[in-house]
């Protein structure tokens, strides 16, 4: 693709996340769903260009960030204690859905060898939980429900990875199931051990950094410090970043030292942003191309494998839930993670496995040396992933409303009870501080006044003594109105000489972060 085809290839991502964005906030589906669409859609548009996204591209460009953020943000504490479900999830899951996507395809596709199948059943196997968790978050599910499903996430791309490597080198070099697990360890437990060295040492290396744009180049080249060298060396570079991302974002000092954090903060929410946007469209981009590889097959016998492939892929998930789960109660040991997972919840979750971008890349890995096979199985990965998002996602948020598993209320009440709490804190060390003659009276009011003002109006939504839920839109009136006479003036001043641009856009953006103070 030349240099006018790339362009017009990032015009296209461009428009169809934008359009993306809108109509999904006004039909209320996730966005990867829309996103999906709207690039199908744009690859049968004449005089767009053809694209062809190589598996490396995903793989080591694309994926890194991905994994390291989301494990970054993974919460020590939930994760710990739903570690069973995770497990289960993670390894088992995924185990028994390559096993059996591969028994399909291969008995549907005589022609596919059994080397190749496991292959294929490992690129369906994994899922990608942004579609679903974004689903529910907007709904305000169970803090523990996003939790199991992001962290099985994290963990079945590395397991399904591992399997995939496995598959294709028994095509070459005939393995017994003996060096298969000893192999299966060497590769996990590698990355493990390698993902905490590169955590302890960019610890380490990021403390002699001060400024803040060579802080956030450094938080972004952590991840593929983990995964690609990992790669290198035979072992799971998924599960290195993973590691990394895991352990730094268990340390006091964040994603960034105190100083880089906001600006830290955007870059990281708009790169993933984009990343997780392009990832969908490129998707949809590529399903022109499948159908032109599968041509010489007979729509009869890919329709049949599609259907057979889906199914399976769904519905093992949703009986393991619903059937194998309850059984891991049985082992010996306390299963205090399994806890309040009734079939309800079980049931969500099952339907919650969604295939993604990451599903398409391993496929698209797959040798061109296995023959016309190839063409077939990519076609199947795309069905099974554009099924899965259209079709299952959708159904959550009713679902999710009819078993009662919207919290909404409850985290915004956890929320405001935790940010109370903080400036109830800092007041009372502020009167001990005033109280000791630390500081004097005056300095004592200046910080007093913001944090009183913000606690009346926390308090006012917790509905207490010290003020009235009615008076809150008042407040909120005549703080938006004092914000926008400064806005004012500051724009006077610069219309009439007094101030440069960049006083202009420095205190402008001050104002923007004491609005956005006093809003939380």
């Amino acid at each position: 693709m030349g240099e006018h085809g790339i362009f017009a290839a990032a015009l296209v991502i461009a428009a169809a996340v934008l359009l993306g964005r809108g109509l999904a906030a006004r039909l209320r589906v996730p966005d990867a769903v829309v996103l999906v669409l709207l690039g199908g859609a744009a690859g049968f548009i004449p005089g767009i260009p053809q694209i062809h996204v190589s598996p490396y591209l995903v793989l080591f460009g694309i994926l890194p960030p991905l994994v390291y953020h989301a494990a970054f943000f993974t919460a020590p504490r939930e994760a710990r204690a739903e570690a069973v479900p995770i497990i289960t999830l993670a390894f088992g899951l995924t185990a028994v859905t390559t096993a059996a996507v591969a028994a399909t395809v291969h008995g549907v596709l005589p022609e596919v060898g059994w080397a190749v199948a496991l292959a294929f059943g490992a690129a369906i196997a994994p899922t990608d939980a942004v579609a679903a968790t974004a689903v529910m978050q907007r709904l305000g599910a169970p803090p523990r429900l996003v939790t199991i499903l992001e962290s099985e996430s994290l963990i079945n791309d590395g397991v399904a990875l591992t399997i995939f490597g496995l598959a294709l080198k028994s095509l070459s070099t005939p393995s017994t199931p003996g060096h298969v697990l000893i192999r299966l360890v060497q590769v996990v437990v590698g990355g493990v051990a390698y993902g905490l060295v590169v955590a302890a040492l960019a610890r380490r290396l990021r403390r002699r950094f001060r400024d803040p744009r060579s802080q956030i180049v450094l938080s972004l080249a952590i991840p593929y410090l983990a995964y690609l060298p990992a790669e290198s060396m035979g072992v799971s570079g998924v599960l290195a970043a993973v590691t990394a991302g895991f352990y730094l974002g268990t340390r006091p000092e964040g994603l960034l030292q105190p100083a880089s954090r906001l600006a830290g903060q955007v870059f990281w929410d708009v790169l993933i942003f984009l990343l997780e946007s392009a990832l969908f469209v490129l998707l949809g981009l590529q399903i022109h191309g499948v159908l032109e590889q599968v041509g010489g097959h007979s729509w009869r016998t890919l329709a049949l494998a599609a259907v057979a492939v889906t199914v399976v892929a769904v519905a093992v998930r949703v009986v393991w839930e619903l059937a194998v789960q309850p059984l891991v109660r049985l082992l010996p040991g306390r299963h205090r993670g399994l806890a309040g997972l009734d079939w309800r919840v079980r049931l969500v979750i099952g339907l919650s496995g969604l295939r993604g971008a990451i599903s398409l890349a391993i496929a698209l890995s797959l040798p061109l040396d296995i023959g016309p096979e190839r063409g077939v199985l990519i076609f199947l990965t795309a069905v099974v992933v554009i099924v899965t998002l259209v079709g299952q996602a959708p159904i959550l948020p009713p679902l999710m409303r009819a078993f009662g598993l919207v919290e909404t209320d409850l985290r915004h009440l956890e929320l405001t009870r935790a940010r109370k709490d903080m400036i109830e804190s800092a007041l009372a060390r502020l009167e001990e501080l005033a109280a000791d003659e630390k500081i004097d009276d005056r300095t004592a009011d200046a910080f007093r006044q913001p944090l009183e003002l913000r606690l009346d109006r926390l308090r006012a939504q917790l509905d207490e003594d010290y003020a009235t839920a009615e008076e809150l839109p008042d407040t909120q009136r005549l703080r938006k109105e004092l914000f926008g006479v400064q806005r004012d003036r500051l724009a006077s001043l610069y219309r009439k000489g007094r101030i440069s641009a960049d006083t202009l856009r420095t205190i402008g953006d001050e104002l923007t972060f004491q609005e956005a103070g006093t809003r939380r």
